[in-house]
């Protein structure tokens, strides 16, 4: 006689959902307005100075990333124009879970710098009430700019501001006679430019973009050449 095996249920655990911030999956009021031209130049030209600035040393240098402090669904994210993070390598930016900063988690350290660029819709908030916001964060370097024209902000206050943060105070910085303000951070002079910020390095040399700096070496080389004699035509 065949004896009959009691039935077993397994029961499977769920599995564990990865945690996903709110504002990861839908736009806060930031992406809502969207970027003027003014703000879309200077970010697109100060991610390229800054990338070859810092091209050998470990830095990871990003646009528009959601920075989260708690692990709360429905927390408001800081989005810097552009933040620094030296020191922070990333393997693969591109991975589909690397939506957002989280600096509750493991080795995700705040960014020693970030910048804003004033529009219309934010220039009040920009000078106002992130240079706190930033501090908490355990940013070092708050960086404004109005790169409009003419400026959102008020004549008096000029076209760069920057705050240096410590133990979660920003204490605004003075400019020199010229209008440039030193980072320690980055180490080069912040210049205002009209409609472009610029990075003036200790020499006095501006920072370049890569391109720019590839031209620059290539017409010394040109002018080297033309010194021995050499016929450029010729080559």
């Amino acid at each position: 006689m065949r004896v009959k095996k009691p039935l077993v249920t397994v029961v499977r655990s769920p599995v564990k959902q990865p945690f996903v911030h709110y504002y990861d999956l839908h736009p806060t009021k930031e992406d809502l307005m969207g970027e003027s031209v003014a703000q879309s130049t200077l970010i697109h030209y100060l991610l390229s100075v800054l990338t070859y600035l810092f091209r050998n040393t470990t830095c990871f240098i990003v646009s528009n990333l959601n920075l989260y402090q708690r692990r709360r669904r429905y927390e408001y994210p800081l989005a810097p124009d552009i933040a620094v993070f030296k020191g922070v390598t990333i393997p693969n930016p591109a991975a589909r879970e690397f939506r957002s900063w989280r600096l509750y988690e493991p080795n995700r350290p705040p960014p020693q710098v970030v910048f804003e660029f004033s529009s219309e819709e934010t220039w009040k908030t920009d000078i106002e009430e992130k240079p706190a916001w930033y501090a908490a964060l355990g940013v070092q370097e708050y960086i404004a700019y109005d790169p409009n024209d003419p400026p959102y902000w008020p004549a008096a206050l000029g076209r760069l501001r920057v705050w240096r943060c410590t133990e979660g105070d920003a204490i605004e910085a003075d400019a020199d006679s010229q209008g440039r303000i030193w980072s320690d951070e980055l180490g080069c002079w912040l210049m205002p430019d009209g409609a472009f910020l610029r990075l003036v390095l200790p020499d006095g040399r501006m920072a370049p973009t890569e391109a720019e700096a590839e031209r620059a070496a290539r017409e010394a080389a040109w002018v080297k050449l033309r010194e021995l004699g050499i016929d450029l035509q010729s080559l």
